[in-house]
């Protein structure tokens, strides 16, 4: 049994509150055995057998916020090579339409994921999983997508599987055939649609490889017509729908998503005031990117409006290495407010309650309750707005996943020195005899 204690601050972000309910305990304690949470409330009131149990290991928080482990709920985590040249022409004035009609964009990813072996992609999204969880991760949604043909997506989400079970962050796989059409049906939209509908979605429900299926709405991408027939051919193999929406253009994907039950519409930097109030009367969760909306400079989501109106708002990274090459998820947090019009507040619960329902992962992940799994992260600062409010590298000094510690700051290292209830450089995170 573990116990962390001197927590100045608990966010619980626990079930029942609103978008800027973080469930804030203040002077708390949390326990967990066998990777789940058995109490968590103010320190006073600790049991009596709790704090004398035995081969009880004690932490301690240095009177530091302690927050839910993050939930990434949108990112194409395995893919080969970058696109640093693209960065560069987008620089210069290119769009990213006209840099993809040239064969860029997604294509090039493509074409360096499938010259990658499943080897070297399993080994490079290992060091990508590692270095999101120094920055508080517990959970992350990978999608496929750089295959476009059946060997590859299913090449792709073997690597999700493998990674779920060799490493010790939650891995939510999606598949995301319908990303782009390949070179090779350039001049047969109907027979990739074909394929993904009859072919590569029934494969990836045989191996049970996806939890979801994913569509790329957006003009040179897939129309309404065609996501329609996807996402229903993923329902009718037990695929629950998602749809990337309304990113370049308006296509009416909130909506959309809105319509079919959808676990979230994601992007939305262009969904209109009826997309809106479309996502607020249902129970699709609207996932902002703002790293994507920063990288191609382009509109940021009306998060603001979107709660205002009643929708649920995730935030998450869209890490992929084209037009959102990072994985920083506190980052993205702190452009959901600036950009974005979000609380601290609103992007912690986003992050972590929200996120985790758009995954479909709510009862086990995304808040500090009973009976959900014992993932945290102990963060250098003593709430939420000091914390994303004062951007710097990692200000996180420990993350548990699944119980376990996964990531823990050396002393006046990284994630050490923010203003704080410690002050610069303050005890961190530490262990404690019980």
């Amino acid at each position: 049994m573990r116990l962390l204690v001197d927590i100045g601050l608990l966010a619980t972000c626990r079930a029942g509150g609103g978008q800027g309910d973080v469930g804030a305990i203040p002077d708390a304690a949390v326990a967990w055995e066998d990777g789940e949470i058995t109490w968590a409330g103010p320190e006073a009131d600790l049991p009596g057998e709790l704090r004398e149990a035995a081969a009880l290991e004690v932490l301690s928080a240095g009177g530091r916020l302690v927050i839910p482990g993050l939930v990434d709920c949108h990112t194409h985590l395995a893919f080969g090579g970058w696109r640093a040249d693209e960065f560069v022409r987008r620089a210069r004035g290119e769009s990213y339409a006209e840099i993809a009609r040239s064969g860029g964009g997604i294509m090039a990813t493509v074409r360096a994921t499938r010259d990658a072996t499943e080897e070297e992609l399993v080994a490079r999204a290992a060091g990508f999983l590692s270095e999101m969880a120094r920055l508080g991760v517990t959970t992350v949604e990978a999608k496929s997508g750089y295959g476009l043909d059946l060997p590859g997506e299913i090449e792709l989400l073997r690597v999700y599987r493998r990674l779920g079970e060799t490493q010790p962050l939650r891995i939510v796989p999606t598949l995301l055939a319908a990303h782009a059409v390949p070179p090779e049906y350039a001049g047969d939209r109907d027979g990739y649609v074909w394929l993904v509908c009859e072919e590569i979605i029934p494969a990836a429900a045989e191996e049970r490889l996806a939890r979801f299926c994913d569509v790329f709405l957006e003009e040179g991408a897939f129309t309404a017509g065609e996501a329609r027939r996807i996402l229903e051919a993923g329902l009718a193999h037990g695929l629950g729908p998602k749809l990337h929406a309304d990113q370049l253009t308006d296509g009416g994907g909130a909506a959309l998503a809105a319509e079919l039950g959808a676990a979230s519409a994601d992007h939305l930097e262009r969904t209109s005031p009826a997309g809106i109030r479309a996502l607020a009367a249902s129970d699709t969760v609207a996932v902002v990117l703002p790293l994507a909306a920063l990288y191609l400079d382009g509109p940021s989501p009306r998060a603001r409006r979107m709660v205002r109106e009643g929708a649920a708002v995730a935030v998450a990274t869209d890490f992929n290495p084209g037009s959102a090459p990072s994985y920083h998820l506190p980052l993205a947090m702190t452009l959901a407010c600036i950009r974005g019009g979000l609380s601290p507040s609103e992007a912690l619960v986003g992050a972590t309650r929200v996120a985790a329902r758009a995954c479909g992962v709510e009862d086990e992940a995304g808040s500090v309750e009973v009976g959900k799994a014992a993932d945290l992260a102990v963060i250098d600062a003593p709430d939420p707005d000091t914390w994303l409010y004062h951007h710097r590298p990692n200000a996180c000094v420990m993350t548990v996943a699944g119980g376990e510690v996964v990531w823990e700051a050396p002393a006046g290292g990284e994630g050490r020195g923010a203003p704080g209830p410690t002050g610069p450089g303050g005890a961190g995170a530490a262990r404690r005899p019980g």
